[in-house]
């Protein structure tokens, strides 16, 4: 049961558009459970509480861009 090559690339390429609210419904649904969440803001992990309060845990590198296809291997 096999899919033919063309529906298995269109549904990869896709992908990146199902993901987005899948991340954010189980962003609001942690929140709402009473956990907190992490999340990267202007190059820091920054924890979200349920009342809305912030608290930075780190401050991390800026993003490297990339291109498609490159590959970067880690020093």
């Amino acid at each position: 049961m096999s899919m033919p090559e063309q529906t298995m690339q269109f549904l990869e390429e896709h992908i990146p558009d199902l993901a987005a609210p899948a991340f954010q419904q189980a962003f609001w649904q942690a929140l709402a459970s009473g956990s907190s969440v992490l999340v990267v803001e202007d190059s820091a992990i920054v924890e979200v509480f349920p009342d809305g309060t912030r608290k930075v845990v780190k401050h991390i590198g800026a993003a490297i861009p990339m291109t498609f296809g490159q590959k970067r291997v880690a020093v």
